[in-house]
């Protein structure tokens, strides 16, 4: 007994080093001795503790650590280790993008070292690469990107503790739940689960369900999911609600004297038909010395939402309106969205304007920024200011009212609408020319059933009505932000940022469409922005075209809010801001107050606040963008479900080396190809050819290639479509 006692105390520790060192970095403000460091292994017997000593007095002369105290080691923390952000992939190996290095470094997935995708970690540099990247080891966790998952739990046999298996595939490992922790979920279920703890000798983290969302599958249940995997709301609190319910919504006499009244100018809203609340409204006046004094009328939601309420404490945390498939989850409760704030036809409402001279070469001759009290006249969807726009007819829809007074008139109207698209157009051309590129991506939209069933699809593209406004919103953000920006000294403001592209995307972008007989040229800013532009109008009603719509996005900067302008890249503005939806967007309403304050005279607000209330509503907008985009997709394969025994025609819009990503090209929907599924040859990647070559027929299916495929699996939890591939299509 004894000597088996000696055995096993003589065991060796294995990765004893990057053990030791793990711990110490973790909590590099504090000393360890060998006795605390034992506690935290769990071990306790002589031989152990020996080893950790001599471990210590090896890394102390090695200049690793150094000893703080009699026998207390702390980390030294050298050029090796950096710090920076975990993207993982699907696979379980991940790349760090850090600042600090302009290629991203592979991590194995035995070195994330329970690191999750998207923390911000501390990880150590080695000196040998990975397929020539450079290789690095997760050494520390500095903060979780998130601690909330959605997935479906699975209650083990006995009763006693459950896993919850999530839906994301960047999470490597299931979630451990004990069975006091399970909040009433059945087995099955799909759940919102936090994690809670990762033990250090744990292989799973521990969690507890703070939500149960339903039966997997169900529509609400998967809708209910996509929000909660992004932390985003659902509900307003009752406490909010009952705040916003209690404001007075009434246009008061006393209001209207404090605001330049502009209820008289000729006033409408141009919006999508199944809109429900208008937030920008435009006025038109001809004045006698040949100039137009065109208003660009906001709503003035900061008249309502006030500083430190739980009104705007809500509306902060949500920072933006979330746009889904078959609803919105609003930033702002409804009373104030849909009605207060809504410049419906044929109420007064307050607003907040900036209002413009122009000339008949759309160049600004006068401008005044301000609060105002306005009257729509009419509201027009798209559809009905884009027939007026094309038949140059005054023959306005029904439904479209107008107030009836004797200067507001149908031709007048009619005249408002086609000079405004005339300005519009001179507007865009002379942006255009200054190096602003057209991404006119086109919309999936769905036709659905009243129980949200997706009956068919569409494509929602932009035409000249939908620019008319465009170009309005866009003059007044821009000169908004230049009227502050400009100002000596320095005003803190809210800008709409967007950096030049980077040049290793612009190349790789040159590389795929070089593929479908496209040049590009990159000499300069003018001629990039002159390139992008023919290329994205070549390609317009090609089968390529959404494949080279989002690639060409994709090599753009990401936009964001920002206290220091930069000036906007896509747009070609040196300065920009957002200021025209503050019902759905926070840094709208900020930008309003601002404005507003400076006007009065205010001093510059404080610039670190503003900069983090920027990088949160960064945040949140990214954060609701994928939340969209992972409804569509579920949508879409919703759709496909009803169509398993359809044959479809498909551009190749991805290779990897298991398999082709295939877009359908009549609904935009894509699934994969998996390479086992071809069984028609063994087909290898070429990674130089973006294709699929068969070793033994040489076929090749190539990015941009039009293919046939059928349905093989839709996955509506994983939101994940599989294809058969039937084949090249014939030529007719």
């Amino acid at each position: 007994m004894n000597r088996k006692k000696k055995k096993k105390s003589n065991n060796k520790i294995s990765n004893l080093t990057n053990t030791i060192l793990n711990i110490l970095k973790k909590d590099r403000n504090q000393s360890f001795n060998y006795k605390q460091i034992a506690a935290k292994l769990g071990l306790n017997d002589a031989s152990s503790r020996n080893q950790i000593i001599k471990k210590l007095k090896q890394l102390k002369v090695k200049g690793e650590i150094e000893e703080v105290d009699r026998g207390k080691y702390k980390a030294i923390v050298n050029t090796e280790y950096h710090t920076g952000i975990l993207d993982l992939s699907s696979k379980g190996s991940g790349y760090i993008i850090s600042d600090e290095f302009e290629e991203d470094v592979f991590i194995a997935s035995n070195n994330l070292n329970k690191a999750l995708d998207g923390d911000e970690v501390e990880f150590y540099l080695y000196r040998r690469k990975h397929r020539g990247k450079r290789e690095g080891e997760i050494t520390n966790i500095i903060k979780r990107a998130k601690s909330e998952y959605v997935g479906t739990i699975q209650i083990h046999d006995k009763k006693n503790f459950a896993f919850v298996v999530t839906d994301s595939t960047k999470m490597y490992k299931d979630i451990f739940v004990p069975i006091n922790k399970i909040n009433k979920a059945n087995d099955g279920d799909k759940v919102l689960v936090s994690l809670e703890d990762w033990p250090e000798k744990a292989d799973s983290p521990y969690g507890k369900v703070l939500q149960v969302l339903g039966k997997p599958g169900e529509h609400n249940t998967e809708i209910h999911s996509i929000l909660a995997e992004y932390g985003l709301p659902h509900d307003f609190p009752p406490q909010v609600e009952d705040y916003a319910n209690k404001l007075d919504t009434s246009i008061t006499k006393q209001e209207i004297a404090n605001r330049r009244d502009m209820r008289k100018d000729l006033t409408f809203t141009i919006d999508p038909k199944d809109a429900k609340d208008f937030d920008d409204a435009l006025s038109f006046k001809v004045l006698d010395n040949g100039l137009y004094e065109i208003g660009i009328h906001i709503a003035d939601v900061s008249h309502y939402v006030k500083p430190d309420t739980v009104l705007d404490d809500e509306a902060y945390e949500r920072a933006t309106s979330v746009y889904l498939v078959d609803r919105v989850v609003p930033m702002l409760p409804e009373v104030l969205s849909n009605n207060a704030c809504s410049l419906r036809p044929n109420e007064e409402k307050y607003t907040f304007s900036a209002v413009f001279k122009i000339n008949e070469k759309a160049e600004i001759k006068d401008q005044w920024f301000g609060r105002t009290v306005t009257y729509s006249d009419a509201r027009f969807a798209y559809e009905e200011a884009q027939s007026i726009i094309e038949t140059k007819s005054n023959n306005i829809p029904a439904e479209v009212s107008l107030t009836g007074k004797a200067y507001k008139t149908t031709q007048s109207i009619t005249e408002a609408v086609l000079k405004l698209d005339e300005l519009a157009k001179k507007m865009r051309s002379k942006r255009m020319r200054s190096g602003a590129i057209s991404f006119d991506k086109v919309e999936v939209k769905f036709n659905l059933d009243e129980n949200a069933n997706p009956t068919g699809v569409f494509f929602k593209t932009s035409k000249d009505a939908n620019k008319l406004i465009e170009e309005f919103m866009l003059l007044a953000n821009k000169k908004v932000a230049e009227f502050i920006g400009k100002q000596n000294p320095k005003k803190t403001f809210i800008y709409r940022v967007h950096d030049e592209p980077d040049d290793s995307k612009l190349a790789a972008l040159q590389n795929i469409v070089k593929r479908f007989g496209y040049q590009l040229n990159f000499k300069d800013r003018k001629s990039t922005a002159a390139s992008l532009n023919g290329l994205l109008k070549e390609v317009e009603g090609k089968k390529e075209q959404n494949l080279v719509d989002t690639l060409t996005i994709r090599s753009m900067s990401k936009a964001e809010y920002t206290t220091q302008n930069i000036g906007h890249y896509g747009l070609a503005f040196d300065y920009y801001s957002h200021f025209t939806s503050p019902i759905r967007r926070y840094p709208d309403v900020m930008a309003h107050r601002l404005l507003q304050q400076y006007l009065d005279g205010g001093k510059s607000a404080n610039e670190d606040v503003y900069e983090d209330k920027c990088k949160h509503s960064s945040n949140m907008e990214y954060l609701a963008t994928k939340a969209e985009r992972d409804s569509i997709k579920y949508m879409q394969i919703r759709f496909m479900q009803d169509h398993q025994d359809d044959e479809f025609l498909g551009v190749i819009s991805g290779v990897t080396d298991w398999g082709i990503y295939v877009e359908i090209i009549s609904n935009k929907c894509e699934g994969m190809v998996s390479v086992r599924d071809m069984k028609d040859d063994h087909y290898q990647f070429d990674e130089t050819q973006y294709a699929m070559i068969g070793k033994n027929t040489k076929t090749m299916y190539q990015l941009g290639d039009e293919i046939v495929v059928k349905v093989k699996n839709t996955d509506l939890v994983k939101k994940h479509l599989d294809f058969f591939l039937i084949g090249k299509p014939k030529q007719a």
